[in-house]
């Protein structure tokens, strides 16, 4: 994968979508494409940006060939948080320090996929755009032999950052972080426990039973996005690792989430409510695990994120289809333990995998219940766009077929800076000093790979 990935990294818009953690069920594939035939961007509030690439999807419509991985081309990108501007009627956050579009797609026409499993990998090729059978046999086969040369070749180095512009002058106000060199945060201390308050406030008040806070941290980049992403992948490997070449910006990301898959018609999406620190020493982990599953904090946080990813998914699955299949179990990472629950339906015959993801958008655990005005009150109290942190990156198949994370543990690179947002849950009987420390629990192995040291 690393060979294949120096090989192909300066190709525009390149995607890896990678198992770099191997876990059952969930770390058996990956994928590697780029220089996408079509792209597809479409802005914060465009309407109904899913049903224009639904038609693309059809027109270029291909059943999935037996016994491969199953992504073996399509459309594949990134998902922002302020999609969700597309679907509801939301307040516009005060600063845009990483001005992305809402949507940025590729129509991708090759992957590399490997399978963990059985220890096997194949080049697929799609001869994409062509429509007739012959000319796209054609297409399929010179572009393949492109790859191929490209593969056999030396590594082309990744000049991104180089050509980088900023992404935007409307940053919030920063504050200094004490013993880490030029990282800094939208909130200071004092006001972040200030924020976590006003969230309670809302809770008890009967707006929400629970609201997700973030605080977005930022340092300047000491070296490429590439690079980068490899420090993040051995330093905190994930089931959902990632990275998306969007040409000025680069999206780099360990997630452990799955916000939402689909295979032969059945959803699953697997919601994390509830972390500990992980120190690798066994007896301290054991005691952290058994805080973690005695918490009743950490219990209903999840419990109710479980609810409200029930009610998404019930809006486009059969009747009595929805189900638990996993719930509030222990998840191990490098530096965390997360506590994460399943929950699977079978997708209408009527509907497309873009129903499902436009109902489940964005995901219940990095907003809160009820969603809307969860949303409404992190405008408020974060002030700031969230941007790629905690959108989405993943792909939908020709088939459709499709699986996407949820970008957390994700850094934005661009115009010269690393942004590297962090949040939790806030439910009534929050403590807000455990809520901020909480935040850097998460951002420690985000912080390890963007220091400038080798890993």
């Amino acid at each position: 994968m690393e060979h294949s990935f120096a090989r192909l990294c300066h190709l525009p818009h390149c995607l890896l979508l990678e198992s770099a953690k191997g876990m059952p069920a969930l770390g058996r594939f990956s994928f590697l494409t780029a220089d996408p035939v079509k792209w597809f961007t479409f802005s914060n509030g465009t309407p109904d940006p899913f049903g224009q690439l639904a038609s693309v999807q059809l027109e270029f419509s291909t059943k999935l060939v037996p016994g491969l991985p199953p992504f073996q081309g399509g459309l594949a990108g990134l998902l922002t948080y302020e999609l969700g501007h597309s679907f509801e009627q939301l307040p516009i956050a005060k600063f845009h320090s990483n001005d992305l579009p809402a949507v940025s797609f590729g129509l991708f026409d090759f992957v590399l996929a490997w399978d963990r499993e059985v220890k096997t990998g194949w080049l697929i090729s799609q001869g994409l755009p062509e429509q007739e059978l012959g000319r796209r046999a054609d297409a399929a086969v010179t572009r393949a032999d492109q790859i191929i040369e490209l593969l056999s070749g030396e590594p082309t180095p990744f000049r991104g950052d180089v050509l980088s512009k900023p992404i935007s002058t409307n940053v919030p106000p920063q504050f200094s972080i004490p013993k880490i060199r030029g990282l800094t945060s939208n909130f200071s201390r004092d006001d972040y426990l200030s924020a976590v308050d006003r969230a309670i406030e809302y809770i008890r008040a009967g707006d929400i039973f629970q609201v997700n806070l973030s605080q977005q941290l930022r340092m300047p980049s000491g070296f490429s996005s590439v690079e980068l992403y490899r420090r993040l992948k051995n330093s905190n490997p994930a089931t959902f690792s990632s990275y998306l070449d969007l040409g000025s910006v680069q999206i780099v990301s360990a997630s452990p989430e799955r916000l939402i898959a689909c295979r032969d018609g059945v959803l699953e999406s697997r919601p994390i409510k509830g972390t500990r620190k992980r120190t690798g020493m066994p007896l301290v982990d054991l005691a952290a695990e058994a805080e973690l599953l005695a918490s009743a904090k950490d219990l209903a946080e999840n419990a109710m994120i479980v609810d409200l990813v029930r009610n998404d998914l019930s809006r486009v699955c059969e009747d009595d289809s929805v189900e638990v299949t996993q719930f509030r179990e222990i998840e191990k990472y490098e530096s965390v333990l997360h506590l994460v629950s399943a929950i699977r339906g079978k997708l209408r015959s009527e509907l497309m995998s873009w129903d499902a993801l436009q109902a489940i958008f964005p995901g219940g655990s990095v907003t809160g219940a009820p969603k809307i005005r969860a949303m409404e009150i992190i405008t408020e109290i974060e002030q700031a766009a969230r941007g790629a942190y905690c959108g989405a990156i993943g792909y939908v198949g020709l088939d459709g077929s499709m699986d996407f994370s949820i970008l957390i543990r994700t850094v934005t690179a661009g115009g010269g800076w690393w942004q590297l947002p962090v949040g939790g849950a806030i439910v009534a009987n929050s403590d807000p000093v455990q809520e901020y420390d909480e935040t850097w629990v998460k951002a420690a192995g985000l912080i390890h790979a963007c220091s400038n040291h080798e890993s």
